[in-house]
């Protein structure tokens, strides 16, 4: 097996990650090579928890089917998502982007750090480069934990974070959410995944879990700051939307919301501070369309920067993990 060559800057898992866009491997075109450089591949997202995979020149939802195959990642069914997304046919697992307005930023996230089913591994394949903006950025969540207040993380360690969602004919609905129209499924589902969940005679769906917010890697050993409290927080939304919807709805209709664990809810002073910490932990590098990003979900959150022009970016939720401690009740 030949050698993968670096043409970006490596950082070690060991300590901080290097500043601008996370490791870059030059690689060859298309799924044999991926197959080839599987274990090599593997160890690299371990140790640095993203690496971005240049010159595997993606082009279709097929083409990052067959990398994701070629890599060994198991595609996983996504539950509660909290954003749209649409499915690529014929490619059972590989999925749009979550549809997010261009114009507004999607802030750092663990993706599906709520569910009790979580992806151990992203992958991102770039179908089309946005004129402007548009980046996937990363942050190592171990890096973000070391910058928090320690009294902070501690009170979060303790108690976890709790996630409050309504679904009604704002955001997602709760069919698509699931993936099904049948509320006995939905029944099942909550009873077995830990959600306290209430329907309404107009057919709104109210439900509340309450998740760890620092966990050890299963893999590492290390504690990772692995949660979307900042993220689904009522004050990301714009001030203006989230006025109107507490207007419409009253303040328990927002389509989601977050506290800590004994239900307190969050000042802007701590959604601030989570926010603070990621920005400084932020790795970015633009897309080059047939790029892949491979991103250890446990370890490093990701985001995305407002773009301008068409833009498409396939993913695959992989390797699911169920994490020992993770559901609270």
């Amino acid at each position: 097996m030949s050698s993968i060559v670096w043409t970006g800057s490596p950082h070690s898992g060991a300590g901080p990650a290097a500043p601008g866009g996370p490791p870059i491997v030059e690689a060859g075109p298309g799924a044999a090579w991926a197959a080839e450089h599987r274990e090599e591949i593997r160890v690299l997202v371990e140790r640095d928890g993203a690496v971005l995979l240049r010159g595997l020149g993606v082009g279709s939802a097929a083409d990052v089917a067959e990398v994701a195959d070629a890599l060994g990642i198991e595609r996983m069914v996504e539950k509660e998502r909290f954003a749209p997304r649409r499915s690529y046919a014929g490619t059972e697992g590989v999925l749009s982007s979550s549809e997010w307005p261009a114009d507004e930023p999607m802030c750092m996230h663990h993706e599906l750090s709520y569910a009790d089913v979580v992806p151990g591994l992203l992958l991102f394949g770039c179908l089309t480069a946005p004129a402007d903006g548009g980046v996937t950025g990363v942050a190592d969540s171990q890096q973000v934990l070391d910058a928090l207040p320690a009294a902070l993380v501690e009170r979060f360690a303790d108690e976890g974070w709790v996630l409050t969602r309504m679904y009604h004919e704002v955001g997602v609905s709760w069919t698509e959410a699931f993936g099904t129209e049948d509320r006995a499924e939905v029944d099942a589902y909550c009873a077995a995944a830990g959600l306290e969940h209430e329907w309404f005679p107009d057919g709104r769906l109210r439900t509340r879990q309450r998740r760890a917010a620092v966990l050890e890697h299963p893999r590492t050993g290390r504690r990772v700051w692995f949660n979307q409290v900042a993220f689904l927080n009522e004050r990301t939304l714009d001030p203006v939307v989230r006025e109107y919807l507490v207007d419409v709805y009253g303040p328990s209709g927002l389509p989601f919301n977050t506290a800590f664990g004994d239900g307190t809810p969050l000042d802007e002073e701590t959604v601030e501070t989570i926010n603070e910490a990621y920005r400084n932990a932020t790795l970015a590098e633009p897309w080059q369309a047939g790029d892949v990003l491979l991103v250890d979900n446990l370890r490093m959150a990701h985001s995305r920067e407002p773009y301008r022009g068409p833009r498409e970016i396939a993913v695959v939720l992989g390797d699911p993990v169920r994490l020992p401690g993770h559901v609270l009740t």
